[in-house]
């Protein structure tokens, strides 16, 4: 009897794209590369649905409640040298004042940046999605959040 491979599987994140004036929010975040920018991001874990997911990691990265509108996008991006694959799903909605809390560890801040800036950086970007993302929402790419579907 042969043995089966074992099945590749992408690391799954969803991330928060999140406007205001013409800023965008971000966290300043320690990393093993140094200190990087990206959008309250993180891993989907066990259980949640994606919706759920990107509340709970906007609200640890950046101190603020997000409520999801719509769906940017859907990003595949693996990093140079690394077997690990992201399957991102970034979503745009409304975000609160910040509430007093602590951030995430190795969150350093969240702060707003005009794109402009943000474009500006890339060499701390943490990946190069976090631009993507944000010239897709520029673009006016928006999905309704009905395309998604959770079933516990």
């Amino acid at each position: 009897m042969t043995e089966e491979p074992a099945q590749w599987k992408p690391n799954v994140t969803v991330a928060a794209v999140v406007e205001h004036d013409g800023a965008f929010l971000l966290v300043e975040e320690q990393t093993a590369e140094g200190i990087r920018y990206n959008q309250p991001a993180g891993h989907l874990e066990e259980g949640e649905s994606l919706i759920e997911a990107v509340v709970r990691e906007t609200l640890e990265e950046s101190a603020r409640s997000f409520r999801p509108t719509a769906l940017v996008g859907v990003y595949q991006h693996r990093k140079p040298g690394s077997p690990v694959t992201y399957l991102r799903f970034a979503f745009t909605g409304e975000i609160s004042e910040p509430q007093d809390r602590p951030l995430d560890t190795g969150i350093l801040r969240a702060v707003w940046m005009p794109a402009a800036e943000i474009r500006a950086c890339r060499e701390i970007h943490r990946s190069p999605l976090l631009i993507q993302c944000i010239e897709d929402y520029l673009a006016g790419r928006r999905y309704p959040l009905q395309l998604l579907h959770h079933h516990p």
